[in-house]
Formats: structure tokens, C-alpha cells, sequence
């Protein structure tokens, strides 16, 4: 008898962390559900590699901010996940879609706070809380979190604030859901050179060496630094770890 492939959710998974995320994944035998928000070319490019990997894919539409359109989303995802194993339910949730907010304290405006409470906080406790009854029990939640839940940069405090709420919430998870046998945990990048935040990190060469000289093994984050560590939390191996911050930075602000 042929045995199922255990199945991860990831939000956001069609370009920068999401992208090396869900093909390292694909890399450890998982198959693949992830959304994107707005490039579905961009969506459909990673489909088609997870697949010559050897796994399932498929790439759903999806606001993240936007809770009223989560029963469709899951409804979507249920279906396609019966037809394809016989079972509504994955395994695996992995919360990474988000987008940068730089503005200092004093001149951050309310509609930007909403904006990022939405994505950031919000819809990932809303996004979690529809998925309970499809999560597999001994499955795993993994949230993303930032190196900015710990240290400040100026102009991040609503992202930053955020993201420390995601922390937070994430030890509630590990506690409630541990009955279940769901372990969820949090994996903090450091600063990264992707595209997020129209390339601030990865194209202001000030901030990347500011960076690069505050970190103990010397260079910015890159994208392939991150997919891997949110894996191997999917991974058998790692069925003790519960309620913890990885922080992936090498070593800044230490």
C-alpha cells in the first residue's frame, strides 16, 4: 500500500522566504499547498518545480489580511486535498506571508497600523484558528516571525510590535494544542536580501553593510538561509521542539 505524503499549508510561498521554503519542503518528501497574493506567474513557476521534485503542488489566491474570504480559502483547500488523498486535513502550517511597513513612530498613520495588524497579527491567528480542524493531530505550526521581535531598527515599530505578538501567541498555540500532539514554533529571520520591502535590505548598500558589520558571520541573510531551518521543524527529528524562537541571523546584534 502506498503511503500518503504528509502535506504542508504555506502562505506566501511564491517568491523570496516562501519560495525556499516550499521547495525545501518539497525536497523532504512533503507535498506542497501554498498561497500567493497577487503573481500568479510567479506562483505557477514554483508549482512546476516542487513537481519536478517529485511532489504535489498547487498555489491558491489569497489576501491574508482578509478574513472574510478564509471559509472560501479552506473550502478550496479541503477539496482539493480529498480529491487528491482521500483527506481534508494537512499537516503542516507554516504563517510567512507578510509585507514591510517602514515609517517612524511619530509619522506612522492608523491605516498603516491596521495594515499590518491585519496581515501580520491578525490574519494569522484568524488563518490558524479556520485550519484547526484540519490540522493533523502531531502536525506543526510554524509562524515567522523577525529578528526585529528582539532588537529595533528604527522605522519597524508597528511591524516590529507585531511580530513580538506573533511570539507571544505562538507559546498559547504550543500549550493548547498540545493535547493534540501539534507542537508550534517560531523561526525569526534576521535581515534578508529578497525583494521584501521593495529590496531595502538586499539594494540600500548602507543598510546592507550596517548589517553585514553587526552580524558575527559577517554577511546579510539570504533567502536559501531560512527554507531549510522551517523543514526540518516538519521533520520527524524535530518532534521536541515546542514553544521556541529560532532565530536565524547568524549572530546579530549578539
Amino acid at each position: 500500500m502506498e503511503t500518503k505524503n504528509k502535506t504542508a499549508l504555506v502562505t506566501g510561498g511564491s517568491r523570496g522566504l516562501g519560495r525556499d521554503m516550499v521547495l525545501n519542503l518539497a525536497k523532504k518528501g512533503i507535498d506542497v499547498v501554498f498561497t500567493y497574493n497577487s503573481n500568479k506567474a510567479a506562483a505557477d513557476e514554483v508549482v512546476a518545480e516542487i513537481q519536478s521534485l517529485g511532489q504535489k503542488a498547487i498555489a491558491f489566491q489569497l489576501d491574508t489580511s482578509n478574513i472574510a474570504a478564509f471559509d472560501n480559502f479552506y473550502k478550496e483547500v479541503t477539496s482539493y486535498l480529498k480529491e487528491k488523498t482521500g483527506s481534508p486535513n494537512f499537516d503542516f502550517l507554516i504563517n510567512n506571508a507578510g509585507t514591510a511597513l517602514y515609517a517612524p513612530f511619530s509619522e506612522t498613520t492608523e491605516e498603516q497600523f491596521y495594515d499590518v495588524i491585519n496581515i501580520h497579527y491578525k490574519g494569522v491567528f484568524f488563518l490558524t484558528q479556520k485550519a484547526l480542524p484540519y490540522i493533523n493531530d502531531g502536525g506543526r505550526i510554524i509562524n515567522i516571525s523577525s529578528g526585529l521581535a528582539r532588537f529595533s531598527f528604527e522605522g519597524s515599530s508597528a511591524y516590529g510590535a507585531t511580530k513580538a505578538a506573533i511570539e507571544s501567541l505562538t507559546r498559547y498555540l504550543a500549550k493548547e494544542l498540545g493535547s493534540r500532539g501539534i507542537a508550534a514554533n517560531v523561526v525569526a529571520p534576521g535581515a534578508i536580501e529578497t525583494d521584501f520591502g521593495g529590496g531595502h535590505v538586499r539594494d540600500n548598500k548602507e543598510v546592507n553593510s550596517q548589517i553585514a558589520g553587526s552580524t558575527a558571520l559577517g554577511r546579510v541573510g539570504l533567502p536559501q538561509d531560512i527554507g531549510g531551518v522551517v523543514a526540518f521543524l516538519c521533520t520527524e527529528e524535530a518532534r521536541w521542539i515546542n514553544g521556541q524562537r529560532i532565530e536565524v541571523s547568524g549572530g546579530i546584534f549578539l
